[in-house]
Protein backbone atom coordinates (compact mmCIF):
# COMPACT_ATOMS: atom_id res chain seq x y z
CA UNK A 1 0.00 0.00 0.00
CA UNK A 2 1.35 3.46 -0.84
CA UNK A 3 1.98 5.54 2.26
CA UNK A 4 -0.11 8.61 2.96
CA UNK A 5 1.55 11.73 1.64
CA UNK A 6 1.81 14.97 3.57
CA UNK A 7 1.24 18.30 1.86
CA UNK A 8 4.99 18.86 2.01
CA UNK A 9 5.63 15.50 0.35
CA UNK A 10 3.19 16.31 -2.43
CA UNK A 11 4.61 19.79 -3.00
CA UNK A 12 8.19 18.51 -3.05
CA UNK A 13 7.48 15.82 -5.63
CA UNK A 14 5.38 18.16 -7.76
CA UNK A 15 8.30 20.60 -7.82
CA UNK A 16 10.70 17.84 -8.90
CA UNK A 17 8.32 16.59 -11.54
CA UNK A 18 7.68 20.08 -12.92
CA UNK A 19 11.42 20.80 -13.09
CA UNK A 20 12.00 17.63 -15.11
CA UNK A 21 8.93 18.21 -17.26
CA UNK A 22 9.92 21.79 -18.11
CA UNK A 23 13.17 20.56 -19.60
CA UNK A 24 11.68 17.62 -21.48
CA UNK A 25 8.67 19.55 -22.76
CA UNK A 26 10.89 22.35 -24.06
CA UNK A 27 13.44 19.96 -25.57
CA UNK A 28 11.06 17.55 -27.31
CA UNK A 29 7.70 19.31 -27.39
CA UNK A 30 4.85 18.39 -25.02
CA UNK A 31 3.25 16.03 -27.52
CA UNK A 32 6.39 13.89 -27.76
CA UNK A 33 6.88 13.45 -24.01
CA UNK A 34 5.20 10.58 -22.16
CA UNK A 35 4.39 10.07 -18.50
CA UNK A 36 6.73 7.07 -18.59
CA UNK A 37 9.60 9.31 -19.73
CA UNK A 38 8.87 11.82 -16.98
CA UNK A 39 8.81 9.04 -14.40
CA UNK A 40 12.08 7.65 -15.75
CA UNK A 41 13.74 11.06 -15.46
CA UNK A 42 12.89 11.03 -11.74
CA UNK A 43 13.70 7.37 -11.17
CA UNK A 44 10.16 6.45 -10.11
CA UNK A 45 7.58 4.00 -11.41
CA UNK A 46 5.43 5.00 -14.42
CA UNK A 47 2.35 5.19 -12.18
CA UNK A 48 3.86 7.49 -9.56
CA UNK A 49 3.13 10.80 -11.38
CA UNK A 50 -0.57 9.92 -11.39
CA UNK A 51 -0.60 10.22 -7.61
CA UNK A 52 0.17 13.91 -8.04
CA UNK A 53 -1.39 14.93 -11.37
CA UNK A 54 -4.43 13.72 -13.30
CA UNK A 55 -2.58 13.42 -16.61
CA UNK A 56 0.17 14.91 -18.77
CA UNK A 57 -1.93 17.94 -19.68
CA UNK A 58 -2.27 18.78 -15.99
CA UNK A 59 1.51 18.54 -15.63
CA UNK A 60 1.98 20.88 -18.60
CA UNK A 61 -0.49 23.34 -17.07
CA UNK A 62 1.40 23.27 -13.77
CA UNK A 63 4.75 23.78 -15.50
CA UNK A 64 3.41 26.74 -17.47
CA UNK A 65 1.73 28.27 -14.41
CA UNK A 66 5.02 28.13 -12.51
CA UNK A 67 6.78 29.78 -15.44
CA UNK A 68 4.23 32.60 -15.65
CA UNK A 69 4.51 33.18 -11.90
CA UNK A 70 8.31 33.35 -12.06
CA UNK A 71 8.03 35.76 -14.98
CA UNK A 72 5.57 37.95 -13.06
CA UNK A 73 7.81 37.91 -9.98
CA UNK A 74 10.76 39.16 -12.04
CA UNK A 75 8.76 42.05 -13.48
CA UNK A 76 7.11 42.87 -10.14
CA UNK A 77 10.55 43.02 -8.54
CA UNK A 78 11.73 45.47 -11.20
CA UNK A 79 8.59 47.53 -10.62
CA UNK A 80 9.08 47.72 -6.85
CA UNK A 81 12.82 48.38 -7.06
CA UNK A 82 12.37 51.41 -9.33
CA UNK A 83 10.02 53.89 -7.65
CA UNK A 84 9.71 57.49 -8.71
CA UNK A 85 10.39 58.20 -12.37
CA UNK A 86 7.88 56.08 -14.35
CA UNK A 87 10.03 56.22 -17.50
CA UNK A 88 13.02 54.75 -15.67
CA UNK A 89 10.74 52.14 -14.18
CA UNK A 90 9.44 51.20 -17.65
CA UNK A 91 13.01 50.71 -18.87
CA UNK A 92 13.80 48.52 -15.85
CA UNK A 93 10.76 46.34 -16.48
CA UNK A 94 11.68 45.94 -20.13
CA UNK A 95 15.20 44.92 -19.15
CA UNK A 96 13.82 42.43 -16.62
CA UNK A 97 11.57 40.94 -19.30
CA UNK A 98 14.48 40.40 -21.67
CA UNK A 99 16.70 39.02 -18.92
CA UNK A 100 14.05 36.51 -17.82
CA UNK A 101 13.55 35.20 -21.36
CA UNK A 102 17.27 34.80 -22.04
CA UNK A 103 18.04 33.25 -18.65
CA UNK A 104 15.00 30.94 -18.70
CA UNK A 105 14.59 29.98 -22.36
CA UNK A 106 12.79 26.70 -21.70
CA UNK A 107 10.23 28.31 -19.41
CA UNK A 108 9.74 31.26 -21.76
CA UNK A 109 9.08 29.08 -24.78
CA UNK A 110 6.59 26.95 -22.86
CA UNK A 111 4.78 30.09 -21.73
CA UNK A 112 4.28 31.54 -25.20
CA UNK A 113 5.09 28.88 -27.79
CA UNK A 114 2.61 26.20 -26.69
CA UNK A 115 -1.04 26.05 -27.69
CA UNK A 116 -2.67 24.21 -24.78
CA UNK A 117 -6.24 23.56 -25.91
CA UNK A 118 -7.70 23.09 -22.42
CA UNK A 119 -5.72 25.84 -20.69
CA UNK A 120 -8.91 27.52 -19.42
CA UNK A 121 -9.68 24.39 -17.38
CA UNK A 122 -6.70 25.00 -15.08
CA UNK A 123 -7.38 27.86 -12.62
CA UNK A 124 -3.75 28.18 -11.52
CA UNK A 125 -2.60 28.56 -15.12
CA UNK A 126 -5.30 31.15 -15.85
CA UNK A 127 -4.40 33.10 -12.69
CA UNK A 128 -0.67 33.00 -13.38
CA UNK A 129 -1.13 34.04 -17.00
CA UNK A 130 -3.30 36.99 -15.99
CA UNK A 131 -0.79 37.99 -13.32
CA UNK A 132 2.02 37.93 -15.86
CA UNK A 133 0.07 40.01 -18.37
CA UNK A 134 -0.90 42.53 -15.68
CA UNK A 135 2.76 43.11 -14.81
CA UNK A 136 3.45 43.95 -18.45
CA UNK A 137 0.89 46.77 -18.56
CA UNK A 138 0.76 48.22 -15.03
CA UNK A 139 3.73 50.52 -15.55
CA UNK A 140 2.15 51.82 -18.79
CA UNK A 141 -0.80 53.07 -16.75
CA UNK A 142 1.71 54.87 -14.50
CA UNK A 143 3.18 56.55 -17.58
CA UNK A 144 -0.29 57.57 -18.74
CA UNK A 145 -1.10 59.00 -15.31
CA UNK A 146 2.13 61.02 -15.45
CA UNK A 147 1.11 62.45 -18.82
CA UNK A 148 3.98 60.74 -20.65
CA UNK A 149 2.03 58.32 -22.80
CA UNK A 150 0.31 58.82 -26.13
CA UNK A 151 -2.65 56.52 -26.76
CA UNK A 152 -4.35 53.73 -24.85
CA UNK A 153 -2.11 52.21 -22.18
CA UNK A 154 -3.23 48.64 -22.83
CA UNK A 155 -2.68 48.96 -26.58
CA UNK A 156 0.73 50.56 -26.11
CA UNK A 157 1.61 47.84 -23.61
CA UNK A 158 0.89 45.17 -26.19
CA UNK A 159 2.92 47.09 -28.78
CA UNK A 160 5.94 47.00 -26.48
CA UNK A 161 5.28 43.37 -25.63
CA UNK A 162 5.34 42.52 -29.34
CA UNK A 163 8.57 44.50 -29.79
CA UNK A 164 10.21 42.49 -26.99
CA UNK A 165 8.71 39.10 -27.70
CA UNK A 166 9.41 38.96 -31.43
CA UNK A 167 13.21 39.33 -31.27
CA UNK A 168 13.42 37.09 -28.21
CA UNK A 169 11.53 34.25 -29.87
CA UNK A 170 13.62 34.64 -33.02
CA UNK A 171 16.79 34.26 -30.97
CA UNK A 172 15.49 31.38 -28.87
CA UNK A 173 14.42 29.60 -32.06
CA UNK A 174 17.87 30.07 -33.60
CA UNK A 175 16.45 32.20 -36.41
CA UNK A 176 18.68 35.27 -36.07
CA UNK A 177 21.90 35.66 -38.09
CA UNK A 178 25.22 35.93 -36.30
CA UNK A 179 25.41 39.66 -37.00
CA UNK A 180 22.98 40.59 -34.23
CA UNK A 181 20.92 39.21 -31.38
CA UNK A 182 17.63 39.95 -29.60
CA UNK A 183 19.11 42.71 -27.44
CA UNK A 184 20.44 44.47 -30.54
CA UNK A 185 17.07 44.32 -32.29
CA UNK A 186 15.19 45.46 -29.20
CA UNK A 187 17.65 48.29 -28.65
CA UNK A 188 16.98 49.49 -32.20
CA UNK A 189 13.20 49.09 -31.92
CA UNK A 190 12.62 50.88 -28.61
CA UNK A 191 13.64 54.41 -29.68
CA UNK A 192 11.49 54.14 -32.80
CA UNK A 193 8.50 52.97 -30.80
CA UNK A 194 9.15 55.58 -28.14
CA UNK A 195 8.85 58.41 -30.66
CA UNK A 196 5.24 57.45 -31.38
CA UNK A 197 4.12 56.49 -27.88
CA UNK A 198 5.86 58.92 -25.50
CA UNK A 199 5.15 62.62 -25.28
CA UNK A 200 8.70 63.18 -24.09
CA UNK A 201 10.59 60.53 -26.03
CA UNK A 202 13.95 61.67 -24.72
CA UNK A 203 13.03 60.37 -21.28
CA UNK A 204 11.89 56.91 -22.39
Amino acid sequence: MPRNLSKADVAQFQDRLCDAAEHLFAERGPEAVTIRQLASALGVSPMTPYRYFKDKDAILAAVRARAFDRHAEALERAYEENPGDPARRANAIGAAYVRFALENPEAYRLMFDVNQAKAAEYPDLVRAGERSRATMTRHLHDLAAAGLLEGDADLVGHMYWAALHGPLMLQLSGMLPDAFDARTLIGALMPVLGKTTFRNANRA
